[in-house]
This record gives structure tokens, C-alpha cells and sequence, in this order.
């Protein structure tokens, strides 16, 4: 006795799935196509003139023979540089990867000693980046080290 069995058309299947995947591959295609990824910036030649200029403060860093230190001591923040009076305008940037919240910024001037204090009472503990600018004589000088308070 043979039972008969409704086939199924295994073909008409396989055409259907092979339809169904190339439209599908066609959707994500099309989505992908219209996303914006632009490696390049608006405002890449300003971009790449900051960028230059960073790169030249690093160097004129670098030709120092005494560079500036900054450290954490019982007293606070410390910074100590020899050219300390020359400085024309400084700034020194301590950066919270962690929260952003206990970013500061702060003004550093010409002073008569090679030490300048920087209170830290009201900063929260953790650990910071520590971005000292300055120019002297027109020339800009960039210093950047990690600190734990």
C-alpha cells in the first residue's frame, strides 16, 4: 500500500527565499547608502591648521632644556618652571576623563618664583589630565601629564 504524501514543491520555495534574501539584502543596501560618514570635516582646513599648531607647541616643548613640572603635593597642585616670569599668558586645563563636571580652568601668570600654587581644596579625587599652555616671547608651548588627586 503507498501512501501518497502531498509534496510540496521544494522549487517554487527555494525561488521564494532567494527572493525574500536579495530583498532583503536590497533593504540594508539602501539603508546603508543613505547613512552620512564623512571622514572629512566641514571645517577640515581649520581643523588641520589647530592641528599643525599643536603639533609646533609640542616641538617648541620639546626644544626646552628645562621643561615646566606639574605635581600634586600636601599643599596642592604645584607647577614649577624656571621661565615662570616670562609666561605671557598661560592656561592650565585639568580635564576628568571620568566627569566632566570637575573640569577647571585655570589662568596662570607671570610670577617672580619658578613655583605657582594651584588650590585644589574643592576638586573631587581621581584621576585628571593636566593640559598646561603658555606662551613666551610670542612663542606657544604645550605640557600635558596625568595627575592623581
Amino acid at each position: 500500500m503507498l501512501i501518497k504524501y502531498k509534496c510540496m514543491n521544494w522549487g517554487k520555495w527555494i525561488i521564494v527565499s532567494f527572493i525574500l534574501f536579495a530583498a532583503f539584502i536590497g533593504t540594508l543596501v539602501t539603508i546603508c547608502m543613505r547613512q552620512s560618514i564623512s571622514l572629512v570635516s566641514k571645517d577640515y582646513y581649520k581643523e588641520e591648521l589647530k592641528y599643525q599648531q599643536q603639533i609646533k607647541r609640542l616641538q617648541n616643548t620639546n626644544d626646552l632644556i628645562q621643561k615646566p613640572e606639574i605635581y600634586v603635593d600636601k599643599n596642592g597642585l604645584q607647577i614649577e618652571y624656571v621661565e615662570l616670569s616670562k609666561i605671557e599668558k598661560g592656561e592650565l586645563m585639568l580635564f576628568c576623563p571620568s566627569n566632566p563636571s570637575n573640569d577647571r580652568k585655570i589662568i596662570i601668570h607671570a610670577s617672580s618664583q619658578d613655583k605657582q600654587h594651584v588650590p585644589i581644596d574643592n576638586m573631587q579625587a581621581g584621576m585628571y589630565h593636566a593640559k598646561f599652555s603658555w606662551s613666551v616671547d610670542g612663542k606657544e608651548f604645550y605640557v600635558e601629564k596625568i595627575i592623581n588627586l
